[in-house]
């Protein structure tokens, strides 16, 4: 079992994964970073000075300032307005992801396309591109 697990972990797609979460989670903190400190300001500001990460819905019945005052009552609420933020997170990594892997494609090279099938000119069964006979009905098929 040691061998088996040391066999899969020096494969180059495990490398690979790993090398992709580290730079995944990297970039993941940079567009929250954008997220909450650039975008959601300027988008607060624009529908009348709100921030979304303090919105919340207050479970219990003692009334709070503010969402951090609530949390650190240890009051229940649901912090619906930090749910908004995260999505909008995911919204622009994945857009921006998709644009890269878009981008990426553009710039590989196009794989060739697959030849069609060689068919018998007289019963249409595929042969292969080297037969000279017809392995169905026997046809001499060379040079056709």
């Amino acid at each position: 079992m040691l061998e088996e697990w040391k066999s899969f972990i020096s494969r180059g797609n495990f490398i690979d994964l790993a090398t992709g979460m580290v730079v995944g989670a990297s970039f993941s903190q940079i567009v929250s970073a954008f997220t909450s400190d650039l975008l959601m300001p300027i988008l607060g500001l624009l529908v009348g000075k709100l921030d979304f990460s303090s919105y919340y819905l207050n479970l219990s019945s003692v009334e709070y300032a503010s969402l951090a005052a609530a949390k650190e009552a240890g009051a229940p609420v649901i912090a619906y307005g930090s749910f908004i933020n995260t999505c909008l997170d995911f919204l622009i990594v994945a857009t921006a992801i998709f644009v890269l892997i878009k981008q990426v494609n553009r710039l590989l090279p196009k794989a060739p396309e697959p030849k069609a099938p060689r068919t018998c000119p007289y019963c249409k069964e595929t042969v292969a591109d080297e037969a000279t006979k017809c392995p169905h009905c026997a046809s001499d098929i060379a040079g056709k």
